[in-house]
């Protein structure tokens, strides 16, 4: 989600009093702009809902409606600007429309550009402001020769009624507003994660266990055709092929554990990171407090989280030793691993760490990296929990 730069608080108007000071200047020039803004927005209004309405029974009327919500956005941004640099208005910018959404076809664009609600409220603002706009105007020529000593309390008062306006019309609806536009781009992070793991299984059946099962078939068929004739020969040929069924048989289970260990399944995070904590090349210590199992979608992404980060620990740390530790906080799993290497790990440093943080944050999660030059290193991660119907009890262990 992108944020506007707020306005300092410096540059918010001063209380109105008879002077006219650089915020009075701003505040004439803008009630007077007033007008022809209002003008340009009011006509772009009535010719969008004109020609919109007009054509939407033909295949362009809609997505020419789109279009223009979209434009009337550009509409508001302007709006939002002029309001920020010469009233001081301290207002964020709303969420942008979803690249996702963009993304999955042309009917999944029209129908979130019409039901736009950024786009409607910019359109409702252009609208209304034509009449505002030419009382605002005729006021504040009228008062620059008439009423010169109160213009700066007419002006504030009017401009105060601008900013009402601005603020009710033109800011981000609510946070549910900016939460769905942030719940979207993540899920762009899950489908594009769960993309690359499906490619990354099946690279691996194929070069992998696929691979020997065709070398042991093709080994099968030679051994049956030299059983007659050379029977010594055809035993070798058998006991080769036994060795390299054990072999696959290892490769497919290295690749279930990828996919889904089942020490996690049957036995929880505890004896899941224990297991991945031996195969370390640093001791570990791990602590699991937990009163009970979260859903498996969680327990799986901490137990993953954990694992690469171990692996991270193994390759680049350095480090002699390290430790695990999950716990419960209220309505969020806690995952702290932390090694005693040399530091210096970097969200962008080429470690994995980024796509841990974007994962994680895909599931309203959160990834937090305290990584100093010569260490330690921490990572600390939070999950929500979700309960599920089988929670069993875990213990406390040690590796």
């Amino acid at each position: 989600m992108t944020k506007s730069p707020s306005v300092p608080d410096n540059d918010r108007p001063p209380p109105a009093r008879f002077a006219f000071d650089r915020w009075t200047w701003k505040e004439i020039a803008y009630l007077l702009a007033n007008l022809p803004m209002a003008v340009a927005g009011f006509v772009y209004a009535v010719f969008l809902i004109g020609v919109g309405a007009g054509l939407s029974v033909t295949v362009i009327g809609l997505p020419l409606l789109a279009l223009g919500l979209q434009g009337a956005r550009g509409l508001g941004r302007a709006e939002r600007g002029r309001a920020r640099g010469m009233l001081g208005v301290q207002i964020e910018e709303p969420s942008p429309m979803a690249r996702s959404r963009r993304e999955q076809g042309f009917f999944t664009w029209l129908w979130a550009g019409l039901k736009d609600p950024v786009g409607w409220r910019a359109l409702l603002y252009s609208f209304i402001r034509l009449p505002w706009g030419v009382a605002t105007f005729a006021v504040t020529l009228v008062s620059l020769f008439v009423l010169w000593p109160v213009l700066p309390y007419i002006a504030r008062g009017l401009t105060n009624a601008d900013r009402a306006m601005v603020r009710g019309l033109l800011s981000p609806s609510d946070e549910l507003e900016r939460r769905i536009a942030e719940l979207e781009s993540d899920r762009g992070v899950v489908v594009d994660t769960a993309a690359a793991d499906l490619r990354r299984i099946e690279r691996d059946l194929h070069d992998g266990a696929q691979a020997r099962l065709v070398a042991l078939a093709m080994g099968l068929g030679l051994a049956k055709e030299k059983l007659t004739d050379d029977p010594e020969a055809a035993a070798r040929m058998v006991n080769e092929a036994h060795g390299e069924v054990k072999v696959a048989l290892q490769e497919l289970r290295d690749l279930a554990r990828g996919i889904h260990p089942a020490v996690l399944t049957d036995r929880g995070l505890d004896a899941a990171l224990s297991a991945i904590a031996s195969r370390c090349t640093v001791p570990v210590n791990v602590t699991v407090t937990l009163s009970g199992r979260p859903a498996e979608a969680i327990e799986g992404i901490a137990y993953f989280t954990v694992s690469e980060l171990l692996q991270n620990v193994s390759k680049h740390s350095r480090a002699t030793a390290a430790s695990v530790a999950v716990w419960r906080a209220g309505d969020r799993l806690m995952l702290q691993v932390r090694d005693d290497g040399t530091g210096g790990a970097r969200l962008d440093g080429g470690t994995g760490m980024s796509g841990l943080a974007e994962r994680l944050g895909a599931v309203d999660g959160l990834f937090v990296l305290d990584s100093p030059e010569g260490g330690p290193t921490t990572v600390t991660a939070e999950l929500p929990w979700r309960d599920r119907a089988d929670a069993g009890t875990e213990r406390v262990g040690a590796t």
